[in-house]
């Protein structure tokens, strides 16, 4: 008789714990949040204490938080959901439960201009019938909407996430694995979060700790290497301040393929509901060289990835290293302190980072040696002959002569257009314009030479005697000789002459002209 009755109450248990159960979770729910909520099913067992698993919960809002998406969409959705507790706790108020262990959990956050309907959300009094410590969940997502017209929510993917509730009206404590899209890689955070503000999630605070390992940069295309970073950040979720570093011991751009480790402290304000990022600053350093860098980086409408805008500072860097880093030549031909100011921005799309990048900006090289010693050599006879000392150049005397270089270019599709470009050794100034691609099959300048010599003297013998008579007709802008020459070949085998029959063409006004693509 008392094994059935036994047998009697284990069934009356169950037969009274899914609906109880099922109440009591619709109860809890429809309490914090003043809203319908739905529960497609829910399953329970006693064999080892109260094991509760169940399926398809929604908490739905006044109105539709992605009216652009078919249906009406829920303010939170669960996918799967299970717990255990004791037995007695079935029978209490409220029922405790350790952890709730979640799978597929959706947050959809309305657009700003309906989020006044979640301050009418938030619990004031109200029974609450469960009671939960702590949350883990997988495969979660936060979605921030917009009715700004084509552009979709903000996306952020969570693998796993852990919530330890610390207490009525504070944070939560989170744990959490982010997926991150580009370049591909798993951030670890772990902080404090809340508590949120439902009707202004903006204001709502977060501070933490975060760690990017092992993100592979070849998932942009045009740049590779394997990225680490490492900082913390604190604010609200509108305003975000992050101190960090990142080390990339084989950064390489594509086009060059050679192989720098790059390292970068970095100050930034992110916008953690829109996804842009202001950059105050960024301080980088390769090689020998350094460089700063203030911008933004922002999430542009119809989800086709992010307009970023750096303006840098060169100070303290070695035109080598530029071109270490982004040509593919070897070495690099050209060697020198450079000081430059750039505006630089990156464009989204499917091309090579190289393709997309554009810069315009000035440079100056005060000291510059080429590392071709056929090039360096022609420099040598060059400032010879126009310091009229003709015999001494046909003596191929090694000098060594430095090169003050300046210009104003642009870069856009890969190919480097100067607009000015400033070339002065001892005896020899030289305006000019021209471009080359980084590829290297382009070098095309043309301008004019100016020479402190003659041409007369500039030769000997009867040739020096026949140009004495042609001597004015080249003295112009207080020179003794000025002839319009070329440039032209690839950067490794550069051809030099004289360019009577070149159009003379402002290449300033056809990049200024040009259309943009």
């Amino acid at each position: 008789m008392l094994l059935i009755l036994v047998a009697l109450c284990v069934r009356l248990v169950i037969a009274r714990a899914e609906p109880i159960l099922r109440t009591r979770v619709i109860e809890t729910l429809s309490t914090r949040f003043k809203s319908r909520v739905e529960l497609a099913g829910i399953r329970v067992s006693i064999i080892n204490g109260l094991e509760v698993s169940g399926e398809g919960l929604r908490v739905y809002g006044a109105t539709d938080p992605n009216p652009y998406e078919p249906g009406v969409q829920s303010l939170l959705g669960v996918q799967e959901f299970r717990f255990h507790t004791g037995l007695r706790n079935l029978f209490r108020e409220p029922m405790h439960v350790e952890t709730v262990y979640v799978k597929g959990l959706v947050l959809n956050i309305p657009p700003r201009e309906n989020r006044q309907e979640m301050r009418a959300m938030r619990s004031r009094t109200g029974k609450m019938s469960i009671a939960v410590d702590q949350f883990v969940c997988k495969e979660a997502k936060l979605l921030i909407n917009t009715l700004k017209p084509g552009r979709p929510a903000l996306e952020f993917d969570i693998s796993d996430l852990t919530l330890k509730d610390i207490g009525p009206h504070q944070p939560f404590h989170f744990d959490a694995t982010l997926v991150n899209p580009k370049p591909v890689g798993n951030i670890q955070s772990t902080g404090l979060f809340g508590p949120l503000l439902e009707y202004n999630p903006r204001n709502t605070a977060v501070q933490g700790q975060y760690s990017f390992r092992e993100a592979d940069l070849s998932t942009l295309k045009g740049i590779k290497g394997i990225l680490s970073s490492t900082g913390a950040y604190s604010g609200t979720l509108g305003r975000i301040v992050v101190e960090g570093k990142t080390d990339t011991p084989d950064f390489r751009v594509a086009v060059s393929g050679h192989r720098v480790a790059l390292h970068t402290d970095f100050h930034a304000i992110v916008d953690g509901t829109s996804g842009d990022t202001y950059l105050e600053p960024v301080k980088a350093a390769f090689l020998h060289s350094s460089f700063t860098a203030t911008g933004k980086v922002i999430r542009l409408i119809g989800n086709v990835g992010h307009d970023i805008e750096l303006n840098v500072v060169l100070t303290g860097a070695r035109i080598e290293d530029l071109l270490q880093l982004g040509v593919r030549t070897d070495p690099p031909v050209m060697n020198g302190a450079v000081e430059m100011q750039t505006k630089m921005s990156l464009l989204p799309g499917p091309d090579d980072v190289a393709n997309r990048l554009q810069l315009r900006g000035n440079f100056h090289v005060p000291d510059a040696s080429f590392a071709n010693e056929k090039l360096q050599g022609r420099i040598d006879d060059l400032s010879l002959l126009s310091r009229g000392k003709p015999k001494l150049a046909r003596e191929h005397l090694q000098q060594d002569v430095s090169s003050d270089l300046r210009g104003v270019f642009r870069l856009r599709d890969g190919v480097l257009d100067f607009s000015f470009l400033h070339f002065q050794i001892p005896g020899t100034h030289a305006d000019m314009t021209g471009q080359y691609t980084l590829d290297g099959s382009i070098f095309d300048f043309h301008g004019n030479l100016r020479l402190d010599a003659k041409l007369s003297q500039m030769t000997t013998g009867w040739k020096s005697i026949l140009l004495k008579p042609v001597d004015p007709f080249f003295r112009k802008n207080r020179a003794g000789t000025q002839v319009p020459f070329k440039v032209t070949g690839t950067r490794s085998e550069p051809h030099f002459g004289l360019d009577f029959h070149h159009k003379a063409e402002s290449r300033n006004d056809r990049s200024e002209t040009a259309p943009d693509h």
